[in-house]
């Protein structure tokens, strides 16, 4: 009796401890209800990649059928390929943008001015996708009252429809994604600016360098982890290149140049209601974000000593 008194009493402790901080266990709740709901159990269901699925009646073993079915199809080659561009400009293209926008936000001498800047170029961040489109769509229309077009005609240019051009859809995703996350993702490299120690630039100005030397020599090598960190955890939505947006600006005339992973799925899996082929694709997108992540967390240690763990 006493031993199992004495075993159960770091339980009860934990218990106690759960019980006095219950506020605040309820407010994780939500959060953690969300992860079990939206994370967790799609990953248990992931077999149905492998099962013929029907709606009644037990499942049958299908085994790599719909994983060689997806990839003998031309079609998903050539989604597979807008997915890799199209994630490739946003997470590769934009990221040294973000450090940039953190540099010359550092060097902004006005507080004011500066704080005016960061509020104005947060803003985007927090407007759903149909809002973003919507206002871009309005911009960029073809008629006569989109702004692009209203600017053309003023230097007497003629008009142009770029949201169903081929060669400029991939580069307006590229822009609105710029446009929304600019300063929200610039947020964790200018932090790392102000955690610079003053002592260093004191000590640079003494020894006669100029603002470029002290960007290059103090501020750059203080952002190589966060740099790092960030650009190793971007990999792992390397497949996705955002449904939401690609989703909001598709149209016939465009589909071949930005139909992605996601939207493929989502016609497929969910529209058509093949959900093994749906599953499928979503596995092997799944399984590519983890290897890219796991492969550059690998090859940032030994070059920079860091990782993501």
């Amino acid at each position: 009796m006493e031993h199992n008194r004495l075993s159960a009493s770091p339980a009860r402790r934990t218990l106690r401890r759960m019980w006095q901080d219950r506020v605040l266990y309820l407010i994780l709740a939500p959060t953690i209800i969300y992860f079990l709901v939206f994370r967790v159990w799609p990953i248990i269901n992931m077999r149905l990649a492998f099962y013929d699925y029907k709606a009644r009646g037990p499942w049958e073993f299908a085994g790599l059928k719909y994983f060689k079915l997806i990839f003998g199809t031309s079609a998903f080659q050539d989604i597979l390929k807008n997915t890799l561009i199209i994630s490739f400009m946003k997470y590769v293209l934009l990221f040294p943008l973000f450090v940039i926008f953190a540099l010359l936000l550092n060097e902004l001498r006005s507080k004011r001015f500066r704080q005016y800047v960061q509020v104005v170029s947060y803003l985007p961040h927090f407007l759903s996708w149909v809002v973003i489109a919507g206002i871009w769509m309005s911009f960029l229309s073809p008629a006569e009252t989109g702004g692009l077009n209203q600017l053309l005609g003023f230097f007497g240019a003629e008009p142009v429809d770029l949201l169903t051009s081929k060669g400029a859809i991939r580069w307006i995703l590229f822009l609105c994604e710029g446009w929304r996350s600019l300063g929200w993702d610039s947020i964790i490299f200018f932090t790392a600016i102000l955690n610079i120690s003053p002592s260093l630039y004191e000590a640079a100005k003494m020894d006669g360098a100029n603002r470029w030397h002290m960007v290059r020599y103090i501020i750059l090598p203080a952002l190589l982890i966060p740099m790092t960190t960030v650009f190793i955890l971007n990999l792992g939505y390397f497949m996705s290149a955002g449904f939401d947006q690609v989703y909001n600006f598709t149209n016939p005339a465009v589909n071949s140049v930005i139909d992605i992973l996601d939207t493929y799925v989502n016609r497929v899996g969910i529209e058509q209601a093949q959900y093994s082929i749906g599953t499928a694709v979503s596995l092997v997108k799944g399984a590519v974000g983890v290897a890219l992540v796991c492969m550059t967390h690998v090859a940032s240690k030994k070059l920079t000593g860091e990782g993501v763990w």
